[in-house]
């Protein structure tokens, strides 16, 4: 929503722009006799209405002014969502979606799963992963669901340093498996 706002003053900026240079342009060029821009400018001072559209119009060129500077010196927070470490040597940053392709990976290699899909949170205790899965159902989905647990924990926190706080498996759907009778006659 932020950003099709930013669009939008972004347009009228350059609109109320354009048009001012194009003015500024054509009164100092000479393109608009000195006669026409001094009645202008005298209009300006004696009609009310006309000031209050000039104020107006520099009081919303300003502010649009001001957000775009304000856009571009803030901090960005373009690069994607990370986790933050120290060590003795510096600083780390893992990608939150390092961490949810390590736990799919550390899910994958469960017998019996088919489709993985995982989304990761940082809570003050830890990372809290949900995994959605879909399985085979020829396997004991308790036992399924515990060892996918089990693994994504150890993997995750074996390779990040980062200490997990749970692991949410959800059960989606099984898989259908095909299965041929062969007919007696």
């Amino acid at each position: 929503m932020v950003k099709i706002v930013d669009r939008l003053l972004l347009f009228c900026f350059s609109l109320m722009v354009g048009i001012l240079s194009v003015t500024v342009l054509a009164v100092g060029a000479g393109w608009v006799p000195e006669k026409i821009a001094s009645r202008w400018i005298g209009d300006v001072y004696n009609e009310l209405w006309l000031q209050i559209t000039v104020v107006a119009a520099s009081v919303v060129l300003f502010l649009i002014s001001f957000r775009f500077f304000y856009i571009s010196v803030r901090r960005g927070n373009a690069s994607s969502p990370s986790i933050d470490q120290r060590n003795d040597f510096g600083d780390i940053r893992i990608s939150m979606e390092t961490v949810e392709n390590l736990a799919l990976k550390a899910a994958g290699k469960q017998r019996g799963v088919r489709e993985l899909k995982a989304r990761i949170r940082i809570q003050e205790s830890g990372l809290e992963i949900m995994m959605r899965t879909v399985v085979d159902g020829e396997t004991s989905i308790p036992a399924l669901t515990e060892e996918i647990q089990r693994a994504v924990k150890e993997h995750v926190e074996e390779v990040t340093g980062i200490p997990v706080a749970s692991v949410t498996v959800f059960v989606a759907n099984i898989i259908q498996t095909q299965t041929f009778k062969s007919r007696v006659e």
